[in-house]
């Protein structure tokens, strides 16, 4: 059997890990294509490295732009690529422009699709990657889906008979890389004590970024909690913050550049909390055991609201006491899974092609 992987942003390379290592123990072949949506090293590059990732065999080198034009390059740059390996499954993970046109790319060849992490829904049709993660399923021959409420949501829609559960892969390479920094210092920027209490923060969804209003709003708000706040900045939240003339280091904010996933979990570990608006960071932080506030209207991942260890804030107001609530009581359950779910992926493949 052969599997093409088509991956281009940092989830989507922490989601491979785990399968590449599943697929390395088999006879089957993998080919693996980076797509180039991500193209700074540091949300690239690095994580191959860092999680032994075997190197892409096709680097379609797309870089960025808007959504259409990125997701056309990705469409015409993906059609040789497939005509020359001709895979038995074309595996598409999460929910970018590379899962979409990787997608497309392959139906259009008449080639089996796979998309791992279907059935996600946040019920935002605002966000692109909504749109992305309904086209794909609806496209794909194969749903993986991450957790029993994924696949609720996929039965709604008509997809129960394409549908296997197969846990969720990004908790077993977390779990892994968790216990391999379990004694690691965090790497923290000037003026931020690892001994004392602060947060780990990411901003980079559209809606929070492209709006100079809500850009200044989140950054005020984010200035004036009561501890320092490590900002990992994305190279979007820069330039947006950068057009919009928003200073990003004030009050409480300390920016830093994006971490390696080893070094982003160990600090993650040692914060008193995460504020995001990603879904993967969301999740990592639950998995983790640290409190996490969203500042969206909405999570395609519910099952972390669950004993207040993700609270929902997109209005900012009182985000000073949300951070800073009492931590919530563990939890006896395991929704995502117990760290197998890469061999489950493969299992589920090798059941299921023609």
């Amino acid at each position: 059997m052969k599997v093409l992987s088509v991956v281009g942003a940092r989830p989507q390379f922490v989601k491979l890990a785990p399968v590449a290592h599943a697929l390395r123990e088999t006879d089957h072949e993998h080919v693996i294509v980076h797509t180039g949506q991500h193209y700074d090293s540091r949300l690239s590059d690095v994580f191959f490295a860092d999680l032994k990732i075997p190197e892409p065999d096709v680097n379609l080198g797309v870089g960025s732009g808007s959504h259409g034009v990125q997701t056309g390059a990705i469409l015409s740059a993906m059609d040789p690529v497939l005509e020359e390996h001709r895979p038995d499954w074309v595996l598409v993970y999460g929910d970018t422009n590379s899962t979409l046109a990787g997608a497309l790319s392959a139906v259009k060849m008449h080639l089996p699709v796979a998309h791992l992490e279907a059935g996600l829904r946040s019920r935002n049709r605002r966000m692109p990657e909504e749109h992305n993660r309904v086209l794909t399923d609806h496209a794909a021959d194969l749903l993986l889906a991450p957790t029993r409420l994924a696949m609720d949501n996929l039965a709604a829609e008509g997809l129960a008979e394409r549908s296997v559960l197969v846990g969720d892969v990004m908790t077993d390479v977390l779990y892994a890389v968790r216990d391999a920094v379990a004694a690691q210092p965090p790497r923290l920027p000037d003026g931020v004590d690892a001994d004392g209490p602060f947060l780990v923060c990411t901003i980079h969804r559209a809606e929070n970024t492209d709006d100079a209003d809500r850009l200044a709003a989140i950054v005020t708000a984010l200035a004036g909690l009561p501890m320092p706040v490590v900002l990992l900045a994305h190279p979007r939240l820069v330039a947006r913050a950068r057009d919009f003339g928003i200073e990003l280091a004030r009050g409480a904010i300390h920016p830093a550049q994006p971490l390696p996933y080893p070094e982003m979990v160990a600090t993650v570990l040692r914060s008193r909390g995460v504020v995001t608006d990603s879904g993967g960071l969301q999740k990592e932080a639950f998995l983790l055991g640290v409190p996490c506030t969203t500042l969206r209207t909405e999570t395609e991942w519910p099952e972390t609201l669950e004993g207040g260890w993700n609270v929902l804030a997109p209005d900012l107001v009182g985000l000073a006491e949300i951070v800073n609530r009492p931590r919530p009581e563990p939890l006896d359950t395991a929704p995502y899974g117990d760290g197998t779910a890469a061999r489950a992926v493969v299992a589920a493949l090798e059941r299921h092609a023609r």
